[in-house]
């Protein structure tokens, strides 16, 4: 019985997130669902209750572009299939470019799933997945297998001129030996941002890449109902040094920002003056990858 309600769940969880790609992508060639049948199945299978199984996954394709000066003709055809216990499992998902080899390909879409393996287990992360491959698809169109020496001091030198900003989701914040945790890492590692205690919780370091990373592992090692990195930036720096990366900081210093919602809920926080914070930080298209709505 109890894992007939989670089926039930996870099948919401699949239609609320086709539906909320296809308001967001609402031409073809950006969104298609290819097995209309299996989808038809699913609806019913919510709505009625009918007790009886699913015979496909549904099927879709999300087509990319990468925002990329000199990649303006390539695009990333993502074929994505949702298992009946995705979000629980992760999505099957092949991305398939004209101009990748087959290494490249392979190499891509191994990455691709290591990044889902870790930051979105058990939630919904078809956006996630969509953003990962329009900030780091094309990179992969280059990369030749073969140089492997050229590759690592490319690498080791991009590690401290990367300027990152993670977008960190949480459940829930309460405790207050976490939140103090996480302003003292922040002001440790030197990263900026704000912490929104409540539920939803949420977190936004940035900083220098390898401190971020650093902030990330030691904060996913805390006990957490659910945590995940709704979206992640990355901004190659020039030259990398002290202003250099104050001038990409969006927040000064790293601060815990409480809204605090009027009302019974009081844990609640206002997420309208959230959105009108995040908005005055001009970072205001966030708010949409965290809740999926348009904030006002």
């Amino acid at each position: 019985e109890t894992t007939e309600m989670t089926n039930r769940e996870e099948a919401e969880i699949q239609i609320s997130e086709l539906d909320l790609l296809s308001s967001m992508f609402p031409y073809e060639e950006e969104f298609i669902v290819t097995d209309q049948v299996a989808l038809a199945e699913l609806k019913h299978y919510v709505e009625n209750e009918s007790a009886e199984m699913l015979s496909s996954k549904v099927q879709f394709i999300l087509n990319v572009k990468p925002e990329v000066s000199n990649a303006s003709m390539v695009e990333f055809s993502m074929a994505c299939a949702l298992p009946f216990k995705y979000p629980t499992v992760l999505p099957e998902i092949t991305v398939r470019s004209s101009l990748l080899s087959r290494a490249q390909q392979i190499h891509l879409n191994s990455d691709l799933k290591t990044y889902l393996t870790e930051n979105c287990s058990g939630e919904p992360c078809m956006l996630s997945a969509r953003e990962w491959v329009k900030d780091h698809a094309a990179a992969y169109i280059d990369k030749e297998l073969s140089s492997s020496s050229v590759t690592t001091s490319n690498a080791t030198q991009s590690e401290d001129t990367t300027f990152t900003r993670l977008w960190i989701y949480s459940h829930h914040i309460y405790n207050k030996q976490k939140r103090k945790n996480i302003i003292d890492w922040a002001k440790e590692l030197s990263l900026s941002g704000f912490c929104m205690p409540g539920k939803p919780g949420v977190v936004c370091v940035e900083g220098l890449q390898s401190s971020c990373e650093e902030f990330w592992s030691r904060v996913r090692k805390l006990t957490w109902k659910r945590i995940l990195i709704r979206h992640r930036e990355d901004v190659s720096l020039e030259g990398g040094g002290h202003a250099e990366i104050q001038k990409q900081r969006k927040f000064s210093t790293l601060e815990e920002k409480c809204f605090d919602a009027h009302g019974a809920r009081g844990n609640h926080m206002d997420l309208g003056q959230l959105y009108r914070f995040l908005e005055e930080k001009g970072c205001a298209d966030i708010f949409q990858m965290y809740f999926g709505v348009e904030g006002h």
